[in-house]
């Protein structure tokens, strides 16, 4: 665990959370600067910085817990819908270098965007480098 580290220390008990659920290899708990009511936030128990070095196992507890509190946010806080997404890395708007997952809830004309907002500029690609870029991943 790295000392510096704020979502360990909240799983180490160190620094108190609103904790909402917690197993083995899972904790979630309320965001003090939430965006929405409710905005909860999931982490692996473990140190990971990103979903690349998350261990499958870790990977799959972490999307169940997902799974499972994502209609339990928007039922408490009585929300329409949610946004649930990881920003993985720093380029991405990771300002905590441990992975943790968002349900942020979301409610008509609460004035937020989809997440397609969030990239910026389309790029213009042609089916070749669309082609391209897919033989890269298949090969990875």
């Amino acid at each position: 665990m790295p000392n510096d580290c704020i979502f360990c220390q909240i799983v180490a008990g160190d620094i108190p959370s609103k904790t909402v659920y917690e197993d083995e290899s899972v904790l979630a708990f309320l965001d003090v600067n939430p965006l929405a009511p409710g905005r909860t936030l999931v982490i692996s128990k473990d140190h990971h910085e990103t979903l690349g070095d998350v261990p499958k196992d870790t990977a799959n507890d972490l999307f169940s817990v997902l799974h499972d509190l994502t209609p339990a946010v928007e039922a408490a806080v009585d929300a329409d819908a949610s946004n649930v997404a990881f920003n993985n890395g720093e380029a991405a708007g990771q300002e905590v270098p441990h992975l943790h997952g968002h349900i942020i809830p979301r409610f008509d004309g609460d004035g937020g965007n989809p997440i397609h907002a969030i990239a910026g500029t389309r790029p213009d690609l042609s089916d070749e480098e669309l082609d391209a870029i897919a033989d890269e991943i298949r090969e990875e």
